[in-house]
């Protein structure tokens, strides 16, 4: 890409507060734009959703397939309501779909507790949350997504882990810890398994270690599931970056989200070898849908790792500058006392997104 051409942006708002969350997003990226010389965006819309299932018996077109294919990223609200569903009763998740579209293996989910954000850990605010979850997407136990078998007397769904993929997730993982070193963190990269009951996350863990050997100045450790699920809530800053399988990451993301104000608060990636999709960690939120209630936080968050994630890749420092320029914003507009309704407070999605755009400056 060149330094005067557009990044092309892949717009997919999706379902419910999807279409609410995005707009402020896109504003803050157009005034990103307009205030930064040698960054320039190009944006196109792509349906995608149990809207559009409803309408046309397919979660999305071909040409959103394309659009995503073409694009330089992809930017996703959220996809998903719970009164529309496939004949098998599962629910319709194109965001899920792009995932193995693409071969996304990397979930990227960064947890950090912003100052001023309440968290129901004790001394969670003294000692800071900053840590990322990074899951794998593609294969372990949603490898079975849509195959499992069930009779009248049991189900079986099958794990699936394979070396290609471990490796290209270890060392993803493991570059991000040393990036991370190299901005002051721990550079600590932490496997999380169940390696004592099972003979795969044994051999997952193997390769981990494997893996390891070609980034010595990373440090690395090993936990199971299990007992990770304890530390995160007792010291979750004594983690940096966690790898772990995809199930184990689907519920342990959660977990994190939980530790830094909740889903509202929690950006997050879904990244490739060449595509990448950036969305926030929240569902859909029919509950709250068309009401202003909104938190569009995670969804202005994950644009901002979207700048960064094309900064490294195309090397743009600007879009660098940008994605901490809107981190810094974020925290500007809560240390300014702004107050989301899940927390308690009044303010909705446009107070929220006009403090931050007020940051911005």
């Amino acid at each position: 890409m060149s330094a005067t051409s557009a990044f092309h942006i892949a717009v997919l708002a999706g379902d419910g507060i999807g279409p609410e969350v995005m707009a402020p997003a896109l504003d803050i990226l157009r005034r990103i734009e307009a205030t930064t010389p040698g960054l320039a965006f190009r944006f196109t819309d792509g349906a995608a959703g149990a809207g559009h299932y409803k309408e046309t018996g397919k979660s999305m077109p071909e040409s959103t397939i394309k659009l995503c294919d073409e694009a330089d990223a992809i930017l996703l609200g959220a996809c998903g309501l719970p009164s529309v569903r496939y004949p098998d009763n599962t629910e319709i998740m194109p965001q899920v779909e792009l995932r193995f579209i693409f071969d996304l293996y990397a979930g990227v989910r960064p947890a950090r507790l912003i100052p001023g954000v309440p968290s129901p850990i004790v001394g969670a605010q003294e000692h800071g949350i900053d840590f990322v979850l990074i899951r794998e997407s593609t294969e372990g136990l949603f490898a079975s997504m849509g195959k499992g078998v069930t009779t009248h007397e049991e189900a079986r769904e099958t794990l699936v882990i394979t070396r290609k993929t471990c490796e290209r997730l270890f060392d993803f993982s493991l570059r991000l810890a040393q990036r991370r070193k190299a901005r002051g963190k721990q550079g600590l990269c932490t496997c999380v398994d169940k390696a004592n009951a099972f003979k795969a996350y044994a051999w997952f863990r193997s390769i981990f270690d494997e893996r390891a050997k070609n980034f010595p100045d990373v440090k690395t450790d090993h936990v199971y599931v299990d007992a990770c699920s304890a530390l995160m809530v007792r010291k979750p800053w004594d983690f940096d970056v966690m790898v772990m399988e995809n199930m184990f990451g689907d519920i342990l993301s959660d977990l994190a989200a939980g530790l830094i104000g909740g889903l509202g608060m929690a950006p997050s990636a879904d990244i490739g070898d060449t595509h990448a999709v950036f969305q926030p960690c929240h569902g859909t939120a029919p509950d709250i849908m068309g009401q202003g209630k909104a938190n569009p936080t995670a969804m202005i968050l994950s644009a901002a790792m979207m700048l960064d994630w094309l900064a490294d890749k195309h090397g743009q420092q600007p879009a660098a500058d940008a994605a901490l320029r809107i981190e810094r914003a974020v925290d500007a507009a809560y240390a300014s006392g702004i107050k989301p309704m899940e927390f308690g407070g009044k303010d909705g999605t446009a107070a929220i997104a006009k403090a931050v755009m007020q940051a911005l400056g």
